[in-house]
């Protein structure tokens, strides 16, 4: 669980990084799971587009997918939401939370 501070910092960080993924109506899918969790490994910190011919709204999407890959959503804005999780091999981002408490 993050605290307030480490998910403002966060935030920061997501404000520089563009959408990775677009999920539409196909909705969550095992093969985008699939591709999250690769993703957040590789980057600890994602960013989706949710599009407007989705069944669900980002809120959703979002709250379902870090349910199913253990990561923390930082912050739903409009159409787009940002998911954190640490990696196990790529700790870049965890040695900067572990100052933040």
């Amino acid at each position: 669980m993050l605290t307030s501070k480490q998910r403002s910092y966060l935030r920061g960080l997501a404000n520089t990084i563009e959408p990775i993924f677009q999920i539409g109506k196909g909705g969550v899918s095992d093969n985008l799971i699939k591709q999250f969790n690769d993703a957040l490994e590789s980057r600890e910190l994602i960013k989706a587009t949710v599009l407007k011919n989705s069944e669900a709204g980002a809120r959703e999407i979002g709250d379902e997918i870090a349910q199913i890959v253990g990561a923390d959503v930082v912050q739903v804005i409009g159409n787009k939401f940002v998911l954190y999780r640490e990696s196990e091999k790529h700790k870049e981002i965890t040695s900067a939370l572990s100052v933040i408490r």
